[in-house]
């Protein structure tokens, strides 16, 4: 499924709590890793490093990578240095935090990573740092949440969440949210009610009912730890929510930017859950 973890980091502290998820996924797969440190010539104020990007890398790949890893220092725009890199191999996973906690000089969601998230092609696992920041903390991980939207765009996760589910012997759930459109609610101008009682179990009825067919094909290949779970409401928030029950447990979801009217577009869910849920993000590029 992949062949190496591409590891961007800025030589912060929060950068670095990718670490510990990339050498999980490395040792899991038994793929190499390697560790990226981009020189921003137009990084305004300039941050120059106690120690050379060089330095740097090989003291991160010694303390804390057992298995094949590799070290690369370039000079460029970030997010283009690490989209670029990671192209020339379509099976290469990018691994990186989300954004730190030092301003300008660290790389902040809607600066380097978004640009990331929005022009990769390459898989991606996203984690957003907390403020106690240690590389050497073991990563446990006992469920994989799929989310899906009814689209067959959205199901290119699937093969990426069953591989990861064989090699981590996971639980797999998949989500799908739904919800009643606007227009349900509106009776006349400046009168709302409540949505149809019939629309909303409709509706119920439909996501569950394509979910239970997700859950029937796939453990009809094997996987028996699978379940489904339908759910009314905000997309991001709800899945969100149900990370935060279960720490120990991956996200998995699609992004794709031009056909996504009534589907889940980069700006909208995925962005959110990328921004604010607590557990590490696994994101496909559905083209």
């Amino acid at each position: 499924m992949y062949s190496k973890i591409l590891v961007p980091l800025d030589g912060s502290n929060v950068s670095e709590q990718i670490v510990p998820y990339a050498r999980f996924f490395a040792d899991a797969y038994g793929i190499p890793v390697e560790l990226l440190r981009i020189t921003d010539p137009d990084a305004r104020p300039p941050f120059w490093p106690p120690e050379t990007s060089g330095q740097y890398l090989k003291k991160i790949a010694a303390e804390y990578f057992s298995g094949t890893t590799s070290t690369a220092a370039e000079v460029g725009a970030p997010a283009t240095v690490i989209v670029d890199h990671a192209k020339i191999d379509p099976s290469c996973l990018i691994a990186m935090a989300t954004h730190g906690i030092s301003g300008a000089r660290r790389w902040l969601l809607g600066s380097v990573t978004s640009k990331v998230v929005q022009t990769a092609t390459n898989p991606l696992l996203l984690i957003r740092p907390t403020h106690t920041p240690d590389a050497l903390t073991p990563v446990k991980m006992d469920q994989i949440f799929v989310a899906l939207d009814g689209s067959g765009l959205a199901e290119k996760t699937l093969p990426h969440a069953c591989a990861l589910t064989k090699r981590l012997n996971l639980e797999m759930q998949l989500l799908r949210v739904y919800s009643l459109p606007v227009d349900a609610y509106v009776v006349a101008d400046g009168v709302i009610a409540q949505g149809p009682a019939q629309y909303r179990e409709e509706l119920a009825r439909q996501a569950q009912d394509y979910l239970d067919g997700k859950v029937a094909g796939l453990r009809a290949e094997g996987f028996k730890r699978v379940v489904a779970i339908a759910l009314e409401g905000d997309a991001a928030s709800e899945i969100i929510d149900l990370g935060r029950k279960a720490p120990n447990s991956l996200i998995a979801m699609s992004t794709h930017g031009r056909s996504g009217i009534g589907r889940w577009v980069l700006g909208s869910v995925a962005e959110k859950i990328i921004q604010h849920a607590h557990n590490p993000v696994l994101l496909i590029r559905a083209n």
